[in-house]
């Protein structure tokens, strides 16, 4: 049985509290770099939602700004939670399960991200073009996890002691 109380570890609840101040929960669970990009992120989510180039987009930065706040405190305390019951975390654990034998989907949104920011430096397509399509995202994040969740014989274990 796992020991709720490992002797060092940071406790949840003040991880989450934290958590909702960019950066500083990650900090205080000892992921220095990882804070370092939760608060780079932020800024650049309030950047965006002030910025005029990205037109009627606006809205949509505004909100992600505070959605990306309560992720934040959630991956603090979920990371937190792993600690006091003496699991092994690495610097970019996170909420959502990153596994090594997936799709590449972080890369791959990462230079999608990459590939919109450049086209509207450039003059290419404007965001408030390319943004009329963001519900695609969605779909393909839905589609992503029901494939994940269909695949057989890759649930861990509930319960299980190592």
């Amino acid at each position: 049985m796992n020991n709720p109380n490992a002797p060092g570890a940071p406790s949840p609840g003040l991880a989450f509290i934290l958590g909702l101040i960019p950066g500083v929960g990650a900090i205080y669970n000892a992921q220095y770099a990882k804070g370092l990009i939760h608060v780079v992120i932020f800024g650049l989510l309030i950047s965006m939602a002030n910025a005029d180039s990205v037109g009627d987009m606006q809205p949509l930065f505004g909100m992600l700004a505070p959605a990306w706040v309560f992720y934040m405190a959630f991956e603090a305390y979920h990371t937190a939670k792993n600690r006091a019951e003496g699991r092994a975390v690495e610097e970019f654990s996170s909420v959502l399960p990153v596994r090594s034998d997936g799709p590449p989907v972080g890369p791959a949104v990462m230079i999608g991200l990459g590939v919109i920011f450049l086209l509207n430096n450039l003059g290419v397509l404007r965001f408030s073009q390319i943004f009329k399509f963001w519900p695609i995202a969605l779909i393909g994040m839905g589609i992503y996890m029901l494939l994940e969740r269909t695949r057989g014989g890759n649930t861990p274990e509930v319960g299980r002691e190592q």
